[in-house]
């Protein structure tokens, strides 16, 4: 049986752009990206701390160290500049998997630069 976890997640970035007359997805600095293991085009579910909006897209890489986080296309309409996001990624694991598994944790400050990365094992009760 496969389950979903937590792969990775940006948390309490901040929005600094939006366009909606983009075809849609995230753009996202490419350094924040990599810093939490999300690849261009995958998935991402982003949660609006400001709002409470939740939606479901995918990430674009926006120019390194940049930390621009711009949303597009129908996402304009729940996701406002200024506003407060988690950004985060799933990952399906086989029971055997799910022990050794960390999720990627990036915090990053009001200009969406890096503080601290944290990733710790589960604690499975057995």
């Amino acid at each position: 049986m496969k389950r979903n976890f937590l792969k990775s997640k940006l948390h309490k970035v901040t929005i600094t752009g939006s366009n909606i007359d983009y075809e849609g997805s995230c753009m996202v600095d490419i350094s924040l990206l990599n810093a939490a293991g999300i690849l261009p085009y995958e998935k991402i579910d982003i949660y609006d701390i400001t709002n409470g909006a939740r939606l479901t897209t995918y990430a674009i890489p926006g120019k390194p160290d940049s930390g621009e986080i711009c949303v597009n296309g129908a996402a304009c309409h729940q996701v406002n500049i200024d506003d407060k996001v988690i950004i985060c990624t799933y990952c399906e694991l086989m029971e055997n998997e799910i022990e050794n598994h960390k999720p990627n944790v990036i915090h990053v400050n009001d200009k969406n630069e890096i503080i601290e990365k944290t990733s710790s094992s589960l604690k499975v009760a057995k």
